[in-house]
């Protein structure tokens, strides 16, 4: 039985002994040799490369999500930047999309020349706010990237309802949200267009990967089309009759996104283990629920009763009149205890880039407000329950400390 002591309660980060030994990251891959001997077995293959693996892998994630198709990418961003090119956004066209996510859900427009427009988020969920999308739209607004903060879809019907009043595309960024669902219907599904990551933090990883799933037999080609330099041999397609066997024809200017036959068979695999990834994310994410409920300064993830998230981040917001410090101290303290804080995320608009484009602080106050105490604790499968324990108790060691005096 371990008995705490005086010296187990001082932070590690003013001298005191670290909850934990070694670190903890944020996020983590989850390899094992099943994984490992697939792709060894692509590697003995005919193909690295443009073969057999990558539609198998397409044609299992169009399955586990119900899409009708798939197309698989390099990566996440890549992904982004095929469904905004499929949509047909180009210059002069707005696309709104939230604040509150990582760069990319906001790079892909620029990439096709169209304008981005922030809408600001719900403060409970941090996910886009259907309201605020209204107020955003004008006769230039062509598409909707709401994006599943942590793993929650976002509202999903609202969105759909309102694109199809205006004539809009809504391309769901579901980086987080493989496995998730949304009044009983798997992500993927829904939107227009639906994009999933397989960065190794991921539910799944190819190590890096992407794919957008859609029902749209349209859509379907364009990407195709796009992830690999816009040519076509298909004969249905060519724009000129064919010379030959060997004749193709470059229709669109495409880029090279395309994904291996080695990334596609190590998704092949880790998809077969989805259901155990979720279950184990779903576990950590309950114990820490129940773990941190009524705990002064601090205010769990607020969960919508109909839809059920896949947990890829588990993000807590500190409530700072409960505390003495800023999260700043909160999360160096966390980190010193060798617990693997992040922040998700610095909404997009404040970043020197966006600024230079004219964006400025105050155009969504209510991500700007949310980004200012959020914290996300470690969250993967292969966290082990003591793993988790570590997590509660570092937070619970470093809010006792810094909690303000009553």
């Amino acid at each position: 039985m371990n008995v705490e002591t005086s010296d187990d309660r001082i932070l590690a980060i003013l001298g005191g002994k670290p909850v934990r030994e070694t670190y903890l990251p944020y996020g983590s891959q989850y390899i094992d040799d099943e994984d490992i001997q697939m792709v060894i077995s692509t590697l003995r293959s005919p193909f690295l490369t443009q073969g057999p693996k990558i539609k198998e892998f397409e044609d299992e994630v169009a399955r586990f999500t119900g899409a009708k198709y798939a197309v698989a990418f390099c990566n996440g961003t890549a992904a982004l930047h095929g469904a905004v090119f499929a949509a047909g956004i180009t210059k002069g066209d707005e696309v709104i999309t939230t604040p509150m996510t990582f760069a990319a859900s906001a790079n892909c427009v620029r990439y096709c020349g169209g304008t981005v427009v922030f809408a600001d988020i719900v403060p409970k969920t941090c996910n886009i706010d259907i309201n605020q999308i209204k107020k955003k739209r004008t006769d230039r607004t062509r598409a909707i990237i709401p994006v599943d903060y942590t793993g929650q879809p976002a509202d999903l019907d609202e969105l759909m309802d309102f694109a199809r009043e205006y004539g809009l595309i809504v391309i769901e960024d579901a980086a987080h949200s493989l496995g998730a669902t949304y009044k009983g219907k798997k992500v993927g599904s829904i939107a227009d267009m639906t994009m999933f990551s397989f960065h190794p933090v991921k539910h799944i990883t190819t190590g890096e990967g992407g794919i957008i799933t859609t029902n749209s037999e349209e859509f379907f080609k364009r990407l195709i089309l796009f992830r690999s330099h816009g040519i076509t041999r298909d004969r249905n397609m060519l724009k000129n009759q064919a010379e030959g066997p060997w004749y193709y024809e470059m229709l669109d200017l495409g880029y090279n996104y395309r994904i291996t036959d080695l990334q596609a068979a190590l998704g092949i695999s880790q998809l077969s283990k989805i259901e155990s990834f979720l279950k184990r994310r779903r576990t950590i994410a309950q114990r820490y629920n129940e773990a941190f409920t009524g705990i002064d300064g601090v205010v769990i993830p607020y969960q919508k009763d109909d839809r059920n998230s896949s947990w890829h981040l588990y993000v807590i917001s500190l409530n700072l009149n409960h505390l003495r410090v800023g999260r700043r101290e909160i999360f160096e303290a966390l980190q010193q205890e060798n617990i693997g804080v992040n922040v998700h995320y610095i909404p997009v608009h404040l970043h020197p880039y966006y600024e230079r484009l004219g964006y400025r602080k105050g155009i969504a106050p209510v991500a700007e407000s949310v980004y200012e105490t959020i914290l996300t604790l470690p969250l993967y499968p292969s966290m082990s329950d003591k793993d988790s324990y570590d997590v509660i108790k570092a937070v619970k060691k470093v809010l006792d400390h810094y909690r303000a005096a009553h």
